[in-house]
């Protein structure tokens, strides 16, 4: 199996483990690549206040989905592990 493979592999493992990591980084390139096309009308405003609040914008995107990430992995380990062990113990 070639290194790409085995990358891209690995990518597809934890992209199902984390299904929020690749929906944070879609999410940071859309926001930066949509602020990039912005700044050719951003008017009167600054240079460094347009980078800035697109730097803002896009870790907000990502640390929101890093945090419903931590949640979503929260309630399949805690509620949803419960429950199996529930069914395991009536059995």
């Amino acid at each position: 199996m070639s290194e790409y493979e085995e990358n891209q592999s690995k990518f597809m493992r934890k992209a199902k483990e984390n299904p929020f990591v690749p929906v944070g980084m879609a999410g940071f390139v859309g926001i930066v690549g949509y602020q990039l096309m912005k700044m050719k009308n951003r008017g009167n405003v600054k240079m460094s206040v347009h980078l800035i609040h697109m730097r803002v914008a896009a870790q907000g995107f990502v640390v929101g989905a890093m945090t419903l990430g931590v949640i979503y992995s929260m309630y399949n380990e805690f509620y949803l592990g419960k429950q199996d062990q529930k069914a395991v113990t009536h059995k």
